[in-house]
């Protein structure tokens, strides 16, 4: 039997003697968890054995506990298609979209250059400037204005040979807006989800439900710097989303520790102005 093997056979019996109590003593709550979770979890194409593994007895488990909610966030949106386009955006989402975006390509090299001169050394690092509402650094003005789809800016970095596992994301509130700033002209660096594999030199920018299954790979001895941003879904009723990612925002920080453990989050430091060059 392999490492894997083993594994996936410890799950099962911690698992299976769990949901047996919880069906006892729980029954309508757990069935209730069990359809949800069902449901859920069928969104995603290119079913696999991993990606229910994952999702009721790893990593996924989070998302499977959020799942009525998540389902509710569904019936509050416009109908899913997982991997987005910029044009199925209203005006209004891609005016604030664009301006980060463009932010990004114009002063690129500027921001590279200080996220190497804060970022030494790790296996992955998270540059914030907004983190779901709430401001981080301030050394890019244009990212200080009053937003109102658009939750969190960051740059989350990769060094070389470094990759994600097979994950979901926990929360269906908002949608992930990916931009590659320095794209590898590699078939080795890409993003994977819904059975399909994007690659950052065929397309720079990958816009997506990140509660599907998904991992982002980068097998080039060179690092990889993607704007990472969070916006509202695309709702009648942005404002209850917004109130709803408020709640989520005061425990955002927990969320960091939990979520991104294997990340050294950067940005938590005294402010600067903007073009002052870091020790």
């Amino acid at each position: 039997m392999t490492r894997s093997q083993k594994k996936a056979f410890r799950r099962f019996a911690i698992a299976l003697p769990l949901l047996a109590l919880l069906l006892w003593f729980l029954p309508i709550l757990t069935l209730i968890w069990l359809i949800a979770g069902a449901i859920d979890v069928s969104r995603n194409k290119a079913k696999t054995g991993l990606m229910l593994q994952r999702y009721f007895m790893g990593n996924g488990i989070p998302t499977w506990l959020l799942s009525p909610f998540n389902l509710l966030v569904d019936g509050l949106s416009r109908r899913s298609p997982g991997v987005y386009r910029l044009s199925d955006f209203p005006p209004e989402w891609q005016e604030e979209i664009d301006a980060v975006l463009n932010t990004f390509r114009t002063r690129r090299d500027e921001i590279t250059r200080e996220i190497d001169a804060e970022f030494h050394d790790g296996r992955r690092g998270m540059y914030v400037y907004r983190w779901y509402g709430k401001r981080h650094l301030d050394t890019v003005p244009e990212f200080n204005r009053d937003f109102r789809y658009v939750k969190t800016i960051a740059v989350s970095v990769f060094s070389g040979k470094e990759s994600t596992t097979w994950h979901y994301g926990p929360l269906r509130l908002t949608l992930r807006v990916l931009l590659n700033l320095k794209p590898a002209d590699s078939d080795r660096v890409f993003i994977e989800c819904n059975g399909a594999r994007h690659l950052w030199r065929d397309d720079p920018l990958y816009i997506f439900d990140d509660t599907l299954f998904h991992r982002s790979v980068n097998e080039v001895d060179a690092r990889r710097y993607n704007v990472f941003m969070d916006v509202i879904r695309p709702s009648p009723v942005p404002g209850f989303l917004s109130l709803l990612l408020a709640g989520v925002s005061a425990i955002a920080d927990q969320m960091k520790a939990l979520f991104y453990k294997n990340w050294k989050m950067l940005g938590s430091r005294p402010k600067v102005q903007a073009g002052t060059a870091k020790p």
